[in-house]
């Protein structure tokens, strides 16, 4: 085969980033919240909600039932583009909606989380295919620009300001500058149907057969994770299918959980502390805008590339394992400014590996050719942990009952942790 001929691999890792960027607006919601609870919108905490759990649960069901069969028959090009198009769309609905919640519910919700669902798997499954020696480090840097993504786009709204250290000084912000929520939402419909667009410009499949230049695929056997192809059918009949979607529902469930209601609890934790409301903003704006979103992406790289050093199976576990004393521990930290911050930035970082372990983990156990019809599949246990996490924390909020959130989250994310340690490779009959 001419390699002269075959696109530089790289340029996917380029467009796979620059979607992601843009699929990774639902994990700014929490800039919204706070706004939404007040006039003209008057929405409930757990209305708020409603609008970032239907998004996560759209995401993850389109991505299974549509997106996975629809590029490996189509490529991922036009599934990609389509995705960004629908995306926009939404959050186009949305801003014309003006305080309307059901305008908003379908147009974040429903159409913009159809959009991410169509467009996240798109890069996962093209870069499994061009980066068969490096699994865990690329699956970490095509999908931290959806950890990085929330960091721009929260800060858009709010101006970039990182505690002591402004890089806009004199400028807070689209709000700030006097934009409404709708207002906002409108811009950045046309922002994300234009940018997924361009990035899936490089969405493309490596030719049948290709290799990387001097690599060598493992022999069948021990040590040739990814070479043994399953179909979702048999995917689905393995414990470790099972396993590994237990682990992602947990690690979902305590993530998410703290996106949709950090803004919320720690303007609530801080107030009681005795911090003044407009302080108490700022504080919880740096915890999610800058901590949580920064190492949510620097952990999908990290934990990524640690997972092909340590395996995924002993990375999985450790993950889940420190997320759990994490999770326990935020209703404490998030009383103090510091311990906020600390608390966000270790919940995002454990959080963010998730996106690179499970891809990568699927590929290993279930193969590399089929992993854009598998780890939908996979993917499916995020849409239930963006079910039960951002509910639960919302009715705890309602309840003023936050320890009730925390507390169960992290006792499961250490049971996950132990169970991750029985994941071996499965046999096929």
């Amino acid at each position: 085969m001419d390699e002269k001929k075959v696109m530089n691999r790289w340029w996917v890792v380029v467009g796979g980033i620059l979607i992601q960027l843009c699929l990774g607006a639902i994990y700014a919601w929490s800039a919204f919240t706070k706004k939404l609870t007040m006039e003209p919108y008057g929405f409930s905490a757990s209305r708020t909600q409603w609008c970032f759990s239907v998004g996560l649960a759209a995401f993850a069901v389109i991505m299974a039932l549509i997106a996975g069969k629809w590029q490996k028959k189509a490529g991922p090009r036009i599934v990609a583009l389509t995705g960004g198009i629908v995306l926009g769309a939404g959050y186009l609905l949305a801003g014309f909606s003006g305080n309307n919640f059901w305008g908003m519910l379908i147009g974040i919700g429903v159409l913009g989380g159809a959009g991410i669902g169509l467009g996240y798997v798109c890069p996962i499954a093209a870069l499994a295919k061009w980066f068969p020696d490096k699994k865990g480090l690329i699956m970490g840097l095509a999908v931290a620009g959806f950890g990085f993504g929330a960091l721009i786009w929260v800060k858009l709204t709010q101006g970039f300001q990182f505690g002591p250290i402004d890089l806009t000084p004199g400028w807070t912000g689209l709000f700030g500058a006097g934009w409404t929520v709708s207002e906002v939402f409108k811009l950045y419909g046309v922002l994300f149907a234009l940018l997924v667009g361009i990035g899936s410009i490089f969405m493309v499949n490596p030719p049948e057969g290709w290799l990387p230049k001097g690599w060598t695929p493992p022999a069948t056997g021990a040590g040739s994770e990814g070479r043994v192809d399953f179909t979702p059918g048999e995917m689905a009949k393995t414990y470790q299918f099972w396993v590994l979607f237990f682990n992602f529902t947990v690690g979902a469930m305590a993530g998410l959980m703290v996106i949709g209601i950090i803004k919320l609890f720690g303007m609530d934790a801080l107030s009681k502390a005795g911090i003044e409301e407009s302080k108490a903003g700022i504080i919880t704006g740096t915890a999610m805008g800058l901590f949580y979103a920064l190492f949510n992406g620097f952990g999908r790289i990290v934990w990524g590339m640690l997972s092909d050093k340590l395996g995924r199976r002993n990375s999985i576990a450790l993950m889940n394992l420190i997320q759990g004393v994490m999770m326990a521990g935020f209703f404490f930290l998030g009383r103090s400014e510091i311990g906020l911050y600390v608390g966000a930035t270790l919940i995002g970082f454990n959080f963010g590996g998730n996106f690179a372990l499970f891809p990568a983990a699927t590929a290993d156990l279930f193969g590399n050719k089929n992993v854009g019809i598998n780890y939908p599949w996979v993917f499916m246990a995020y849409g239930v942990g963006g079910l039960f996490g951002p509910m639960l924390g919302g009715f705890m909020g309602n309840a003023q009952a936050w320890w009730w959130a925390f507390t169960p989250a992290g006792i499961a994310c250490i049971i996950a942790a132990a169970v991750a340690m029985t994941l071996k490779p499965p046999t096929k009959t």
